[in-house]
């Protein structure tokens, strides 16, 4: 399973099933779990944990060291869960002690071709990120986004779940859930109506959501304003808690 031409750090652990191309390089301090297969060309560097049934192609770089000039060599970790799709020349960098130490990748979801995951990002699961859409340190990004072809997401900004962004987006604030935004800077165009009725949201659960969407972005109210209309509105629809989460968790603020 692993080609005589791949470079296989003896403390690595590679599940029996794993399969390893040839001109791949895995170093030490690396796991990797059942039923994942890596192309030829790719450098797996640790500590990463990889989990089960992932595939990763050619000339993708995971576990390498972040570009943080602060950092100075800390063992920090990467962590990927199970049966993502890592596409060609994608980078996913460790983690910094200025942080919690780890960069963090959920599962089910597609790394599409030159995607950048930068050092202590948080990618939930079921997450697309469209070719050369890059994530800037210690970005957050919820379960079900989507972040168009050469998205750029501003450090330590927060994507909430289930948001659609257009190629392009240049995010500088933080994106609340539920949210389709374009554009540079990223700027709100409704709630995510299609992305929600294709994941099983209920007419009467997106009829709230527009609501809720209105008191913050149509109806000129404060933040703390549209907060408490938010708050009736979850006694209806609890979907509508991932919106006031979005708001109260933002440290720079929400596009407008």
């Amino acid at each position: 399973m692993i080609h005589p031409q791949a470079i296989v750090d003896p403390s690595a652990r590679l599940a029996d099933d794993v399969e390893v191309g040839p001109w791949t390089l895995i170093g030490p301090d690396v796991e990797i779990g059942r039923g994942t297969r890596i192309e030829s060309h790719v450098v797996i560097k640790g500590p990463t944990r990889i989990g089960e049934g992932n595939r990763i192609f050619q000339f993708a770089t995971v576990g390498e060291e972040c570009q943080d000039k602060k950092y100075r060599g800390e063992p920090t970790r990467l962590e990927i869960g199970d049966h993502n799709v890592i596409r060609e020349g994608v980078t996913l960098h460790r983690g910094t002690v200025q942080d919690a130490g780890i960069t963090r990748i959920g599962s089910h979801n597609l790394l599409m071709a030159y995607a950048h995951v930068a050092h202590d990002c948080i990618v939930g699961d079921h997450v697309i990120l469209a070719n050369n859409a890059a994530l800037a340190g210690h970005v957050h990004v919820g379960d079900h986004a989507i972040l168009g072809g050469f998205t750029a997401v501003h450090q330590f900004c927060h994507v909430g779940p289930h948001v659609m962004c257009g190629a392009g987006t240049v995010v500088l604030k933080d994106i609340p859930a539920y949210v389709m935004a374009s554009g540079n800077s990223a700027r709100p165009h409704g709630i995510n109506l299609e992305g929600l009725r294709r994941r099983g949201f209920s007419s009467e659960a997106l009829a709230i959501l527009r609501r809720a969407y209105k008191a913050i972005y149509r109806q000129g109210l404060t933040v703390d304003q549209a907060l408490q209309a938010l708050e009736e509105m979850a006694s209806e629809e609890p979907s509508v808690r991932a919106l006031i989460e979005s708001l109260q968790t933002s440290s720079r603020g929400i596009i407008r």
